[in-house]
């Protein structure tokens, strides 16, 4: 397309990006990276009211022609259907040209859940300071974020609770602290076991109300990645566990391990701090292979009962 006569796919774009006001700074960023990398070298010069569906179709199968993943495909997709649905707002173009497209099949990335003796091995075979850590993560559920981000006033010990409020997240190396990703408040019960855990991990740490409860061996705020190389990864390793096994799927192994004692989806979307509980069915709804079964029992108790109990009415004719 030759020069814009209104207004530009970049312009409105940087808009959009700056009165986003609701963005974390690592949402941001990754923002910023697609709509340099992607989306701006397709239509940065294009009137935002040209841009059509075909157009849309065109560039995500350029994108997945170019051997870029269905997974990254999908996220650059999601940021210019933002720019767009925003652009429709604000009464700039009539209909989304995004509407409608397909995106490619991307792969579920499988999850692997341990069991209570392989969270346990794994708790042994890391080094000091995080087998503590290690069961903490398996055992509520926290996403790494929140765990690097746990406070000491967030802890009652007493209590048996643990307070989620923050995140931590590294952006572009400058550690920083956020609300969780779902923005949700929750306060977990902890087993008597991890407090026992928790006591005795804490005795000799800074206590100070704002003291992190996690960090790193020079008590600064655990880095991720460097956590991830260093410890975690040969842990797994001397531990004889999955080569491929994610810091992540320890949370998945505390849905499964709730699972496996009965707990109602309900309680793990709150433990999980999930925003709905499709969102929890959806991603974790294969590991409850019972339930209906479990319904089928009641359904087949409740007829027995009212059967044998007699007292049902004459039907009418």
């Amino acid at each position: 397309m030759g020069e814009c006569e209104g207004e530009s796919f970049a312009e409105w774009a940087a808009e959009w990006l700056a009165t986003s006001i609701h963005l974390k700074p690592k949402t941001r960023l990754s923002y910023e990276a697609v709509l340099r990398r992607y989306l701006l070298p397709a239509f940065a010069d294009w009137p935002i009211d040209d841009i059509t569906q075909r157009h849309v179709r065109r560039a995500v199968a350029s994108w997945s022609q170019a051997g870029i993943a269905p997974g990254t495909v999908s996220s650059i997709y999601s940021v210019l259907r933002s720019v767009m649905s925003s652009a429709k707002a604000a009464g700039l173009i009539g209909l989304n040209p995004c509407s409608g497209v397909r995106m490619p099949r991307a792969e579920q990335r499988e999850m692997l859940f341990l069991d209570a003796s392989q969270v346990l091995a794994l708790s042994r075979a890391i080094i000091v300071p995080y087998p503590t850590l290690i069961l903490f993560a398996a055992y509520t559920g926290c996403r790494a974020g929140e765990i690097g981000a746990l406070r000491m006033r967030r802890l009652d010990l007493d209590a048996g609770k643990a307070h989620i409020r923050e995140s931590l997240a590294d952006v572009n190396g400058q550690m920083m602290f956020g609300t969780t990703k779902t923005y949700s408040n929750r306060s977990l019960a902890l087993p008597t076991f991890l407090v026992d855990e928790l006591r005795a991990y804490l005795r000799d740490r800074p206590s100070g109300p704002d003291d992190l409860v996690f960090t790193s061996p020079r008590l600064t705020p655990i880095r991720q990645n460097a956590f991830l190389v260093r410890y975690f990864k040969p842990a797994v390793r001397r531990a004889g566990l999955p080569a491929g096994l994610r810091f992540h799927d320890l949370r998945h192994t505390c849905v499964a391990l709730l699972v496996a004692q009965g707990a109602h989806p309900r309680a793990i979307m709150e433990r999980l701090g999930h925003s709905s509980i499709e969102m929890t069915l959806g991603r974790y709804g294969h590991l409850f292979p019972s339930l209906d079964d479990g319904l089928v029992d009641g359904l087949q108790a409740a007829y027995e009962a009212a059967a044998q109990s007699g007292d049902t009415p004459p039907v009418s004719t």
